[in-house]
């Protein structure tokens, strides 16, 4: 497609990031004031982690397609940046917009940085602190280079004033993911993976792993598997496998303990499915923590840090790090109804996309 005078180009790359940019697509062609185009860059790239999204989010083909698939951190980003110049330099936006805190994010953030292209960071602000995690030098990369941030939770505010970032540029507008997930919940309720998998609502409990932490050391895996193993036999875990977390899995020939069943990765209204009817949910993602605050259900991060610490001061969420023990006693705490209450925060409803969409018009259009 040939690109219109003045577009905004929205970047996604990862599985994270098509949540975000669906409800954003969607107000700005609704509202019809700012020409936009959908950049994939293809960091995830099989039907899995990609395709499949697409469909279910009711995202258009990417008008751009960059291919750039899996790599190293630095030979990805290199790739993400020479590829995304040159459709930069073809299509001249008014604005880049990116998400998250992925290769892409930040890849395609400096290109615009340096080629003196407007950029627009949505959730920004967002820290764990911890400079070990690719991602957060991501955040903290991305958010020095763009002209206009927009925050998805309060704690974010303080976070991008510290770090020199003028006041004007910042706008606090809630979390466009949880705008998708408000919005897909009817169809998510409708799905069958229940069924199909032989599940009765709130007795079972969902796992995800895929940070390097977590799945790259035989031991940490180890310790964790062994503690999911001392759980109730009559809870079992179900584990939709991240393709990297799989690999690891088989270079450590570990199958797990009896009560963890392994699946392929699930599609967005399935996973979201097995997310809500948990008994609870012990991730290392971001995302996850955000949607289970949402849904109401106990989370578990098995991390000691979290960029989205709102979901613990606010939400359902609980910070167990690689502490088996207190994993454990936490949910022996959940099953006996002693789980942590939460509640949603402010402006985690629904509307995010719009708020971000009449901003961009007034400062853009």
């Amino acid at each position: 497609m040939a690109p219109a005078p003045g577009e905004i180009l929205l970047v996604a790359g990862a599985r994270p990031n098509f949540m975000k940019v669906a409800p954003l697509l969607e107000a700005l062609r609704q509202s019809g004031r700012l020409p936009s185009a959908l950049v994939h860059t293809g960091q995830h790239y099989d039907s899995s982690m990609s395709e499949v999204f697409f469909h279910e989010l009711g995202l258009p083909a990417p008008d751009v397609h960059l291919g750039v698939g899996s790599d190293s951190h630095a030979r990805q980003t290199a790739r993400i940046m020479t590829a995304f110049e040159a459709v930069v330099l073809e299509r001249r936006p008014r604005a880049v917009l990116v998400v998250g805190d992925v290769n892409s994010t930040v890849a395609c953030a400096l290109v615009c940085a340096k080629l003196g292209v407007t950029v627009v960071h949505v959730e920004a602000g967002l820290r764990s602190g911890d400079r070990s995690m690719p991602e957060e030098i991501n955040r903290l990369v991305t958010d020095q280079l763009s002209d206009l941030l927009f925050t998805p939770s309060e704690d974010a505010l303080p976070n991008l004033l510290r770090e020199g970032i003028d006041e004007k540029k910042i706008h606090f507008v809630g979390n466009v993911m949880i705008d998708t997930l408000l919005r897909h919940l009817p169809l998510a309720d409708n799905s069958t993976v229940l069924k199909r998998l032989g599940l009765e609502p709130k007795k079972y409990a969902a796992l995800t792993l895929h940070r390097p932490a977590n799945v790259d050391d035989e031991k940490s895996l180890g310790a964790l598997l062994d503690a999911i193993g001392q759980l109730p036999a009559e809870l079992p875990v179900v584990f939709p496998v991240h393709p990297r977390t799989r690999e690891r899995l088989a270079a450590y020939a570990a199958a797990g303990p009896a009560n963890l069943r392994l699946l392929d990765p699930l599609g967005y209204l399935d996973f979201m499915k097995l997310i809500k009817d948990a008994r609870l949910v012990l991730t290392d993602s971001g995302g996850i923590q955000e949607e289970t605050t949402v849904l109401g259900v106990p989370c578990l991060t098995l991390r000691s840090n979290t960029e989205r610490p709102v979901t613990v001061t606010e939400g359902t969420n609980i910070l167990v790090g690689s502490d088996t023990a207190l994993m454990l006693e936490e949910c022996r705490k959940i099953l006996a109804g002693q789980g942590k209450q939460g509640r949603i925060p402010r402006l985690w409803d629904g509307h995010a996309a719009e708020r971000i969409a009449a901003i961009l018009e007034n400062q853009l259009a």
